[in-house]
């Protein structure tokens, strides 16, 4: 689970302060993908980078608490303590796939599983198992030994999620990962999203401006100018359509 509790974030914008994220609580549960939606400019992506830890808030506290209850305030934590925290207990997967053009869809996943620290728990033969396990997990199996030009856009979205879990991380950050894509790409993006966080026990926040895919979620944030407006969710979870 993550909790973002009272964050403030500021920028300074020549002679002034621009406040992206304004007191903002929000709370992304262990199995469920939590979507956060807004019109351009109001925050979303300042908040998801609050939480990766990406960016120090001026104020407030980003709580992970694992599954044996073991909980940590990112806000507090050092750079060199965010940057091993995010390597070990955090997936992010970016707008673009951000592939590394020379390495097959494997490798992508190996060289992550080997950055993130003690937690990944591999070595050797497990760290491949690991990774062709995910590769399938996407639906990609045929195409482990593919680089990212070899791949369609929905493909290599598809290989930035599996890297993203590849050291089995608690919390699952994800911002835009439809805007490249179809309708038809981003609905099936959005619904392995789902099912990998439900399977997999992750903690899943979502920036997203395409509601057309809210079925995917199960509760809503509403940004604007950088403050929670809304939030949503039917009694099972899920959001009405």
């Amino acid at each position: 689970m993550i909790t973002l509790d009272d964050v403030t974030l500021t920028f300074p914008d020549g002679d002034r302060l621009v406040t992206a994220v304004d007191h903002v609580s929000l709370t992304a549960r262990t199995g469920e993908v939590t979507g956060i939606t807004g019109p351009s400019g109001s925050g979303k992506s300042s908040i998801l980078a609050v939480a990766a830890t990406l960016i120090r808030p001026d104020s407030g506290r980003v709580v992970i608490t694992g599954a044996r209850g073991d909980a940590v305030d990112a806000a507090a934590l050092s750079r060199d303590e965010a940057t091993a925290l995010r390597r070990e207990r955090i997936g992010i997967v970016f707008q673009q796939s951000n592939l590394l053009p020379a390495l097959t869809a494997r490798e992508q996943l190996l060289v992550m599983a080997h950055l993130g620290g003690p937690r990944a728990g591999r070595r050797g033969a497990a760290v491949r198992d690991r990774a062709d396990d995910l590769i399938d997990a996407v639906g990609l199996s045929g195409h482990a030994d593919k680089r990212p030009a070899q791949l369609s856009g929905g493909q290599r979205q598809r290989i930035a999620i599996a890297r993203a879990l590849v050291h089995e991380p608690e919390v699952l950050l994800v911002d835009e990962p439809t805007s490249a894509l179809d309708q038809e790409r981003g609905a099936a993006i959005m619904s392995l999203i789902a099912q990998l966080t439900h399977e997999r026990g992750t903690a899943t926040m979502l920036v997203t401006h395409d509601l057309v895919h809210r079925g995917a979620l199960d509760s809503l944030v509403t940004v604007v100018d950088g403050r929670v407006v809304s939030d949503a969710a039917t009694g099972d979870g899920r959001i009405a359509a």
